[in-house]
């Protein structure tokens, strides 16, 4: 297959673990469907809107104040400058992907061209460098103007942060490490940036800078007043670790620098360690969603089967975290279940996070809100969909991962090319020319058709979602096997040639682990890889109603987006309001037992939609029944 080098986020070395190469923006381009309504929905709204915030927030007048302008002040949080930079990268992506250019990313390249120090050093929310660590997010932010530089390099437009990156992280180089100054930054991110900048530039030193600060992760040095190592991913080391814990956020960026310095440094060991890990937050620290964080107390993860409903954190920006973790250990392995992974929480819990006009957004992404629930703070999703936040760090971060999302959908090795995850879409690669048809995740199946000529015989390999049942795959003349999460489909190839992989569109009731206290005793309601979601709007007096037992999930038509309406028997029972909320109720088995209450049908939505309408209650998990009359 003739090698070519994917404009994408990440791009393994070619001596990388896995052998796997990502499909970048330009090979895979989506045509249409949920994703693509969401890419121009960002385009459209929500990078403009961000390029106004940067402004009014006062982040790139730190910039100006940083290159000599007077009379300004720094604003914002301490990281301020990473909400520029995660801009940058999402319009330096989007670029490519449009074929637009997206204004202002060379006059803002300059200016923080123009804030750095003669030595390399860049951050102006500090006049004193590193004083505080802990805290302070420079690496942090180090982090993700590196990976603005690259994207802006990859994507071939405004190109003016890549000499800026070079000299922070050879700054960075110099400063820090074994017999250097030893001490961590407090939200690890740039170890995933210097991988990357050592893949794009060749140079070792920063994967050598990058695996010091994996490996120095873990001796319990970082604390900051009343939170403890943990929280800064600094209580166990990476290897000693069996599940991750501590800042969501913080620990999945970890998670997937630890994972680019595995592959990169062919350190089988610790891949095996992260990839445990990541098999333990899965089956105990996730919600249905695929969000992650069950704590708002330091946003962090909580115990095993610790998730609760409406307390959940499950921050936007974690969720993204999960995905890039998790693309990257799918192309370290082959694994279908990391694809599932990844879907699940692409179309649920990153989705969820922004509105369906591209410029509105949840910080916390709970399965819960409760009737009358307190705006307590300006992460609450009681305040409704928010068109910015003080701490601003998910808006940028949807963005850019909008704009970059065709990168994480498919991949090619020495045998051929793997469909991970489906979009309408069309996939340009050494091997062929290969159109996408689906209307996924709302429907029954995916169309692959050869359109161009490349090699005769490769290997069409297609994921069989986890969750799928009645599989079926039709390749006539082709060699076909379904093993391990994919369709095999083998053969020689030519113009025309299709394969079509379709499973069951019906509604599926879940029921979680009797372990997760918050779930027992209710179902929750999937169809395909969408959770769904009770609104009060859809089903007035929410919180006095319960599913029927033995009810089963019935399509019922679909909403004006083309998602599925699912209709689910239940009943609705005024509450008591006696003094004591708690009273004596009659068994189920009971002779002449019947449910107590109003039979309705309740009526779902996609969890990524809810609250679009209108803020009010909303349930994942529905009770129950189990009170009755004798």
């Amino acid at each position: 297959m003739p090698e070519r080098r994917p404009i994408s986020p990440v791009v393994p070395s070619p001596d990388a673990l896995g052998g796997l190469r990502p499909l970048g923006l330009g090979e895979v381009t989506i045509t249409g469907g949920l994703l693509a309504e969401r890419q121009r929905a960002s385009a459209r709204n929500g990078i403009p809107a961000g390029r106004r915030e940067l402004e009014t927030s006062g982040v790139l007048d730190n910039f100006r104040r940083a290159a000599g302008a007077q009379g300004l002040v720094p604003r914002g949080p301490r990281f301020a400058d990473s909400d520029a930079y995660k801009w940058l990268e999402a319009a330096a992506w989007e670029s490519r992907r449009s074929g637009h250019p997206v204004g202002d990313q060379s006059r803002i390249g300059s200016l923080v061209a123009a804030a750095q120090h003669a030595d390399g050093y860049l951050d102006t929310m500090t006049d004193d460098a590193y004083a505080d660590l802990t805290w302070s997010h420079e690496h942090y932010v180090a982090g993700h103007l590196i990976q603005a530089a690259i994207a802006q390099h990859r994507a071939g437009g405004a190109d003016e942060l890549l000499p800026v990156a070079v000299r922070l992280a050879d700054h960075l180089g110099e400063r820090f490490g074994p017999g250097r100054d030893e001490r961590l930054d407090g939200h690890p991110e740039v170890e995933t940036a210097l991988v990357e900048l050592y893949r794009e530039t060749g140079r070792r030193r920063y994967l050598d800078l990058a695996r010091w600060m994996v490996d120095s992760r873990g001796s319990g040095r970082i604390t900051f007043h009343e939170f403890e190592s943990s929280y800064f991913c600094d209580r166990v080391p990476v290897r000693d670790q069996e599940s991750i814990e501590g800042h969501a956020v913080r620990a999945v960026y970890l998670a997937a620098g630890a994972t680019d310095v595995a592959v990169e440094t062919g350190d089988t060991v610790l891949l095996d360690v992260l990839r445990s890990q990541f098999t333990a937050m899965w089956a105990s620290r996730t919600y249905l969603t695929g969000g992650i964080g069950a704590r708002w107390e330091q946003e962090a993860f909580g115990d095993a089967f610790e998730l609760p409903s409406d307390r959940a954190y499950a921050e936007t920006c974690a969720a993204i975290g999960l995905v890039q973790w998790a693309w990257r250990l799918f192309l370290a392995t082959g694994e279908a279940s990391y694809g599932d992974a990844i879907e699940r929480v692409l179309y649920n819990a990153v989705l969820s996070g922004v509105s369906a006009s591209g410029d509105r957004y949840l910080y916390v992404n709970p399965l819960e809100l409760r009737s009358g629930a307190l705006a307590h703070d300006g992460r609450s999703p009681a305040n409704g969909r928010r068109a910015w936040f003080d701490c601003a760090c998910c808006p940028p971060n949807v963005m850019r991962l909008l704009a970059s999302a065709a990168a994480y959908l498919a991949a090619a090795d020495e045998s051929g090319l793997w469909l991970v995850g489906y979009a309408s879409s069309t996939v340009d690669t050494g091997w062929g020319h290969v159109r996408i048809d689906t209307d996924h995740p709302h429907g029954g199946g995916v169309r692959a058709v050869v359109t161009g000529g490349g090699v005769d015989e490769w290997t069409l390999r297609l994921r069989v979602p986890g969750w799928a049942s009645g599989v079926e795959v039709e390749a006539p003349g082709r060699r076909v096997s379904v093993a391990d999460g994919w369709a095999l489909v083998e053969g020689a190839w030519h113009e025309g040639d299709a394969v079509d992989l379709s499973w069951s569109v019906a509604p599926r009731l879940i029921a979680a682990d009797s372990r997760l206290d918050a779930a027992r005793a209710a179902v929750a309601v999937e169809v395909g890889p969408l959770v769904q979601a009770f609104e009060e709007i859809d089903n007035p007096g929410l919180e006095e109603c319960f599913v029927l037992p033995g009810a089963r999930p019935r399509l019922d038509g679909t909403h004006p987006d083309g998602s599925a309406r699912v209709r689910l028997d239940g009943v609705r029972r005024p509450a008591s309001g006696a003094e004591w909320p708690y009273r004596e109720i009659a068994a189920a088995g009971d002779p002449g037992a019947r449910p107590v209450g109003e039979a309705v049908g309740l009526t779902s939505v996609p969890y990524h939609a809810w609250g679009e309408r209108a803020v009010g209650p909303m349930r994942v998990w529905l009770p129950v029944d189990q009170v009755f009359s004798g």
